[in-house]
């Protein structure tokens, strides 16, 4: 994916402020070992767009800084409180013999045909969206497929159940976290409560003893 920037001069809060203004986004590129980091403005609506993306989050970004290329990869984004603005983003530039450490989403795949849905119509949590991982950026996956095909309740998924494309590796988590939890309700929760009994006739009234 691509994104198209041009280095700024000006800077601070009022200099940001007429950007906004003018239909810009502040930014900063860092990192790169020896590289200053680098000042620039984008274009407001492609990048709004862009950043309803899934992938942009986490996909090597092809940068055109003032006609030259760059890659990197977004880091940080800072929303407007209530409007739908971006205000302002970070870029870390990579490089391809340095490992990156990235949150890439996770796609459960084949819940609806799992033994936990087809068979005890249980309810799957999905616990974790997203996992930290480690790779070189040629080796980076806009996400990480889960196939929940086996899953059975009272038997979560953990980490160590799924499988990592080949120079991926998961980071910065506890030992083997659950992942997807399925359950279903116990006892009598799901069975139809039984009728109410109809209420007893009243009694009938006693005849008032005849005169005689």
């Amino acid at each position: 994916m691509k994104v198209v920037a041009t280095t700024r001069s000006a800077q601070g809060s009022s200099a940001s402020r007429r950007l906004r203004r003018s239909g810009k986004v502040p930014g900063i590129i860092y990192g790169s070992t020896g590289a200053q980091p680098t000042p620039v403005e984008i274009d407001h609506n492609p990048l709004y767009h862009s950043l309803r993306v899934e992938a942009f989050h986490s996909s090597i970004l092809d940068m055109e800084i003032d006609g030259r290329s760059e890659k990197v990869l977004l880091r940080d984004v800072q929303w407007h409180a209530y409007k739908p603005q971006v205000m302002h983003i970070d870029f870390q530039r990579v490089a391809a013999d340095q490992k990156i450490h990235v949150k890439v989403p996770l796609h459960y795949v084949n819940q609806e045909n799992s033994p936990a849905v087809k068979l005890s119509a249980a309810i799957v949590s999905h616990v974790l969206t997203e996992i930290d991982v480690s790779c070189l950026p040629g080796n980076l996956p806009e996400f990480i497929t889960v196939d929940l095909a086996d899953l059975t309740p009272g038997k979560p998924l953990h980490l160590s159940d799924v499988t990592f494309p080949e120079g991926v590796s998961p980071v910065n988590v506890k030992e083997n976290p659950v992942l997807v939890v399925a359950t279903v309700k116990g006892g009598g929760g799901d069975a139809e409560e039984p009728a109410a009994a109809a209420p007893a006739p009243a009694p009938a009234a006693a005849k008032a003893p005849a005169k005689k």
